[in-house]
């Protein structure tokens, strides 16, 4: 409780908006087929942040989404909230990519969502090597 009393409103109103994108990726993933997801999480740029206004809002981003997942009152996976932070990012301007990867561990099939900002993680890149990466949001062009 003190903790949350030192944060700045701009603090808590990033955590509320944390909660809130928390709440309708928990939702749009129970109800949506996987294929619509994939749209929500392309939510196109109206506008491009400048990159070290993104590396900042992205560690901001992460912070937040971390921390209400802990305490939300649901079971707020990797999935949950790896589709919260790309669209915090993407709202604010920055080029944020969704991984959707797969892996075989001690004989079952393991899945695993991960965000990154260019070439920075956001949410879930700690173990993301250890995935196969099946598909990104928005889909990444081969060069």
């Amino acid at each position: 409780m003190r903790k949350r009393r030192r944060l700045s409103w701009r603090d808590r109103l990033l955590l509320l908006e944390a909660t809130f994108w928390l709440a309708v990726a928990a939702l749009v993933i129970a109800v949506l087929p996987f294929r619509h997801l994939g749209r929500l999480a392309a939510f196109p740029l109206c506008r491009q942040a400048p990159p070290q206004q993104s590396r900042l809002t992205g560690q901001r981003v992460r912070w937040s989404v971390i921390a209400c997942a802990r305490l939300v009152p649901w079971r707020a996976m990797c999935f949950q909230q790896g589709l919260a932070a790309q669209l915090m990012l993407r709202r604010r301007g920055i080029p944020s990519v969704l991984y959707y990867g797969a892996a075989l561990e001690d004989q079952r099939l393991s899945a695993h969502v991960w965000v990154r900002d260019r070439d920075a993680d956001v949410i879930g890149g700690e173990i993301a090597s250890r995935y196969a990466v099946l598909t990104a949001f928005p889909p990444q062009r081969e060069s």
